[in-house]
């Protein structure tokens, strides 16, 4: 079947103006064919004018009349142009000015060196290079290694910071998810320290009595 322009319109035109099943308007429109039912009942679509899919150039006469001859018959749709307008297209591989290029191995090794956890898939995609590039920068054949430095790629303008931080926590979140599942080291939790004795100041010593004259000047024989 190929997509149509307003598909309910269309099952609405022919639910009032054809014989075809509600099957047969279902597959034309892609739509179920109890929603087709519904339209017929007036639940479904009771607001919508039909379109006629013939003036509309979507649908043929001999296409129309050979459904309605024929309940099993399905018919097939005009490729429309506009639809093919509005299908959602692919978008184009990422492209790297030429001056830019030459500073795509430096973004490359300022991943490797800060973030182990962005597999190489991602930082080619993010910097439309390839794998074999990303493993010749990290094991220093590349071409060129002496003058690479690892260099944030948005400080180069290879890509803006939203994607960049949004790229790093897929990444380290995967990484967390993967190593929880393998088992691997978990953050334990700190033991206590005994708790130090509280410093109470000793009391003060307390004299039994008064000081009095023969016991600061003594006493005369």
């Amino acid at each position: 079947m190929t997509d149509i322009l307003m598909p309910k319109a269309t099952a609405v035109w022919m639910v009032d103006n054809t014989s075809l099943t509600f099957e047969q308007i279902a597959a034309f429109c892609g739509l179920h064919p109890l929603e087709v039912r519904g339209i017929a009942d007036g639940d479904v679509a009771r607001d919508i004018r039909g379109v006629d899919p013939i003036t509309g150039g979507q649908l043929t006469r001999e296409e129309l009349d050979k459904a309605q001859d024929n309940a099993d018959y399905r018919m097939k749709a005009i490729v429309s142009r506009h639809a093919e307008l509005l299908k959602a297209h692919k978008a184009p591989p990422k492209y790297t000015p030429v001056s830019r290029r030459q500073d795509r191995p430096d973004a490359i090794a300022w991943f490797v060196r800060n973030h182990p956890e962005v597999t190489d898939a991602q930082i080619a995609k993010l910097l439309g290079t390839t794998k074999s590039t990303i493993e010749s920068v990290r094991n220093r054949t590349h071409w060129n290694s002496p003058q690479i430095k690892p260099v944030d790629p948005v400080t180069l303008g290879l890509v803006g910071q939203l994607a960049l931080d949004d790229l790093v926590s897929k990444a380290a979140a995967k990484k967390n998810k993967d190593d929880a599942k393998k088992g691997g080291d978990t953050i334990q939790p700190v033991e206590a320290e005994p708790a130090e004795p509280e410093f109470v100041p000793e009391a003060a010593e307390r004299r039994t009595a008064e000081p009095t004259a023969a016991s600061v000047f003594g006493t005369r024989n």
